[in-house]
């Protein structure tokens, strides 16, 4: 009877999430922000009215958070393993040829492939390269589960992460994340999110548009050092423009 039970409830989680429009909703959040309801509603191209239903059953089923400052209602994601959760749905996806566009269009969406966050950590090119890069230096160790090596331990602190409060935190210090451009696993966890932000501190990157990243010049040059990779191999990918669409 358990099992019928549950699977009942991952029915109701999966039905909240087989609405084009919920989904967007979703993925749009995955930059850690909090929107307004009408923000949401024009990202998703829908009425307010119609946004309202979906950002309500979306809060309900315990996918999204809101939080009411005076006349407005702000939503976000309502923890990292929700983000998880679409991230690696996402990630499933089969990749589908998009309509030709403008070279704004191309570029946007190849600064978002390169680097971009995923709730609260690195995703796209970038942050695969820095996944790939901690486990070929054996910083990271993928033998039994993927874990923080003590060479790991040590680079973060040597790079001025906060790695007390790493152990002492709840949430997972290392998790694979699968990049739903790249199709291979990103850094996530307590130290994907600690490097997002000291990265971010240290001047090596910056906010792009919307959920893109953009890696600075003295970034590219000291994230090469600090990986032991050369500064070519974080080159962003120029964009591709097609006529019948991209693959």
């Amino acid at each position: 009877m358990g099992t019928v039970i549950e699977g009942r409830g991952m029915a109701e989680l999966a039905a909240l999430l087989a609405d084009g429009t919920r989904a967007g909703i979703c993925l749009a959040l995955l930059d850690d922000r909090a929107w307004t309801a009408g923000e949401l509603a024009r990202r998703a191209g829908v009425a307010p009215s119609t946004a309202s239903d979906h950002l309500t059953r979306l809060v309900r089923g315990g996918l999204l958070v809101e939080e009411r400052q005076g006349r407005h209602r702000y939503l976000r994601l309502a923890g990292p393993s929700v983000a998880q959760l679409i991230e690696d749905l996402a990630g499933h996806v089969p990749a589908q040829p998009a309509p030709a566009g403008s070279l704004r269009a191309a570029s946007a969406s190849a600064a978002l492939a390169y680097a971009r966050t995923c709730y609260d950590h690195l995703a796209g090119r970038l942050g695969v390269l820095l996944y790939d890069a901690l486990v070929a230096d054996g910083r990271l160790d993928r033998t039994s589960g993927l874990a923080l090596t003590p060479d790991g331990w040590a680079w973060a602190a040597e790079l001025g992460v906060p790695v007390d409060v790493l152990r002492t935190a709840r949430r997972p210090v290392v998790r694979d994340c699968l990049d739903w451009t790249e199709r291979r696993p990103h850094l996530a966890g307590s130290l994907g999110a600690a490097l997002c932000r000291r990265f971010a501190e240290l001047g090596w990157t910056t906010p792009g548009t919307g959920r893109a990243v953009r890696l600075t010049p003295t970034g590219r040059s000291a994230l090469a050092a600090t990986l032991a990779i050369q500064e070519d191999a974080l080159a962003p990918t120029p964009p591709a423009l097609s006529t019948s669409g991209r693959a």
